[in-house]
């Protein structure tokens, strides 16, 4: 059975089930970086189905996030997923592009041609437009802002430097989002279904200097997100304690699982503790025993030591993942 219908994304449950059956105790999806605590107030919110979206609405979101994200709401543009975003905005980096690797595979592909450059090699894209993560995925390595501030630098006077922030929510302190302005050659992209546990929501946003934007909403159109997507992100970012709480939350539970690993002789890496990467010679033969109890993780073709592992949602959810990770050490 070949792994590579799970090798780019997680989320593969239906392609799962095809191949390993049903379980009566249902699936567990670890194969993403999902928050397994979503956001509670989702199902109370308004929505008034008739109407097209509203631009003052829309207008109220981006104002909220910017608020959230620590920038001014004139370069936030809301966009249907950040997917839709990088694929749109990668038409303004030119055709000296490079992209940091491991990653997200969509990075190679925003601009019409894309080099490859490891974390570690980073001065190879000076003075070339360059593509990253963080906190990356799916290592969770997090650079500091004055790293990012020296990328930014040395970008010369042609490139762009592009951060997709995906992942961020869990690490403001480490944010790049407050140097974005109309002088920068920077451009950000940030996740809401990701902190918020809401990804089905299909909600990101593009900071940026004002006529990229300009630019963006001109592609997008009058509608570039749903009424629900507005009204349920607006409300998300206004209620910064369940956020703080939130936060805290998950570094704990983050702590509690590096520790229940270890106690398998799997050792986690990686900053965002919505993901953890462990690596062993037997990654294949876990993933396969792992989804044989349905429960799907995250393999990777490319690197065959390398498995990641989502944040299990509750007790229920750890036990059944360090049962089968008993069994199999």
């Amino acid at each position: 059975m070949t792994r590579d219908r799970w090798t780019w994304h997680g989320g593969g449950l239906s392609a799962a089930r095809a191949h390993f059956g049903d379980d009566a105790r249902g699936w567990i999806d670890l194969s993403t970086g999902i928050n397994p605590h979503v956001w509670p107030g989702a199902g109370a919110v308004e929505i008034d189905w008739l109407a097209l979206p509203d631009e003052m609405a829309l207008r109220a979101l981006e104002q909220a996030a910017a608020a959230s994200f620590g920038c001014h709401a004139d370069h936030v543009c809301a966009v249907p997923g950040t997917e839709v975003g990088l694929r749109l905005a990668g038409r303004v980096l030119g055709d000296d592009v490079c992209h940091a690797v491991p990653s997200y595979r969509t990075h190679g592909e925003m601009a019409a041609s894309s080099h490859p450059v490891t974390l570690g090699n980073l001065a190879l894209a000076d003075g070339s437009s360059l593509i990253l993560a963080n906190p990356n995925n799916p290592d969770g390595v997090l650079l500091s802002r004055e790293a990012l501030s020296d990328l930014l630098v040395r970008r010369g006077r042609k490139g762009w430097l592009v951060i997709d922030e995906a992942f961020a929510d869990c690490h403001p302190d480490h944010s790049f989002a407050d140097q974005v302005d109309d002088r920068h050659r920077l451009l950000i992209f940030r996740s809401f279904g990701k902190f918020f546990g809401l990804a089905g929501l299909r909600l990101g946003f593009v900071l940026g200097p004002r006529p990229i934007l300009a630019s963006l909403r001109k592609q997008l159109g009058a509608w570039p997100v749903s009424a629900a997507a507005i009204a349920i992100g607006t409300r998300a970012y206004q209620d910064i304690a369940w956020q703080d709480a939130m936060r805290e939350r998950l570094i704990a539970e983050a702590t509690s699982f590096d520790q229940r690993l270890a106690s398998f002789g799997l050792l986690a890496s990686g900053a965002c503790p919505l993901f953890r990467l462990i690596t062993t010679p037997d990654a294949s033969h876990l993933f396969e025993r792992l989804a044989r109890a349905a429960i799907l993780s995250r393999p990777f073709a490319d690197k065959p030591d390398w498995l990641r592992l989502g944040l299990p949602a509750n007790d229920e959810a750890m036990e059944r993942l360090c049962a089968v990770l008993e069994d199999h050490g």
